[in-house]
């Protein structure tokens, strides 16, 4: 119904939306509020898995991790026709024609050139890191943002790409290293640390720092922890930023020592080697957090 929630003549709140009609009326004196509504709801029920495809007659949702947002035709690679058959010598030639037509016209000056590589290339770091499609979508955006602004003149497209993969981890609060960045494209981290310093400055990027408890999830996946340590490890990381213990120290650090802690109250011991080598960082930054935890927050542990 938009933004009108009362009827502008009596001053009802009884609407009803007629989807027949395409319009928002007073059920009290018969007002017409609104007139051309969408409905967006379903426009039939399904009663089995398989017939959601079956009845869809719209493409797929438009995306910014495409250059052109995924609005235009694709002509399907394969040359067989609608009933699966082998197109003919002639037809497939015509088809090769209209395919190498479509490619050219999709991408249609330097703006769109630059946007179908860049975008290429950060679905490719993406998938490398196994990052799920919500940060793509924002790290597009940001490169969009950044093409429109003309800001990426006399910088690497890579590592602006890269740039926009880290910020956009972090922004959805699954942080990612720079070395990670790093190793999963084709610049190094230097590169990645310059472009996103630059980007934050000139797109007015204002991103907190880096919580601890936002690598607790992963590090105890990998580490094959159950819940209950995580949670443990959580609320030591609270209890620490309240205590003031996180300035100045590593977020990853902090988090393996308390994964290390956590795990060894909960019966689910893991060496430091162990934690280490899934947070990255030393064994000697593990066991310094530990002492620190251990000292502020009055743990007893049994080493």
């Amino acid at each position: 119904m938009g933004e009108t929630k009362v009827c502008p003549d009596c001053g009802s709140t009884k609407l009803t939306q007629d989807f027949d009609r395409a319009e928002v009326i007073c059920s009290n004196c018969g007002l017409v509020i609104t007139d051309g509504i969408f409905d967006t709801g379903p426009e039939w029920r399904m009663f089995e898995s398989d017939e959601d495809s079956s009845k869809g007659r719209a493409g797929p949702p438009s995306t910014f991790t495409i250059h052109d947002k995924g609005l235009t035709t694709m002509i399907d690679w394969r040359n067989r026709d609608i009933h699966g058959k082998d197109l003919t010598p002639h037809r497939r030639a015509q088809i090769y024609r209209l395919r190498k037509w479509q490619k050219r016209i999709r991408v249609s000056d330097a703006m769109e050139r630059n946007l179908a590589f860049a975008l290429s290339e950060l679905d490719r770091i993406a998938s490398n890191m196994r990052l799920p499609k919500n940060i793509r979508e924002v790290a597009a955006i940001l490169y969009r943002r950044a093409v429109e602004q003309r800001i990426i003149r006399g910088r690497s497209i890579e590592g602006v790409t890269s740039a926009c993969v880290y910020a956009a981890c972090r922004q959805t609060k699954l942080p990612r290293t720079l070395d990670e960045i790093a190793d999963a494209s084709r610049v190094d981290k230097k590169e990645i640390g310059r472009s996103y310093r630059f980007m934050a400055k000139e797109l007015g990027m204002k991103l907190p720092p880096t919580n601890p408890s936002d690598y607790i999830s992963r590090f105890a996946s990998e580490l094959g922890l159950s819940g209950r340590v995580q949670m443990r490890a959580k609320d030591m990381i609270d209890q620490a930023i309240r205590s003031g213990l996180m300035s100045g120290r590593g977020p990853m650090g902090v988090a393996a020592a308390a994964l290390y802690i956590a795990a060894i109250l909960e019966g689910e011991r893991r060496t430091q080697r162990d934690v280490s080598e899934v947070a990255k960082v030393t064994e000697v930054t593990v066991r310094n957090r530990y002492k620190e935890l251990q000292d502020r927050l009055a743990l007893e542990v049994d080493v």
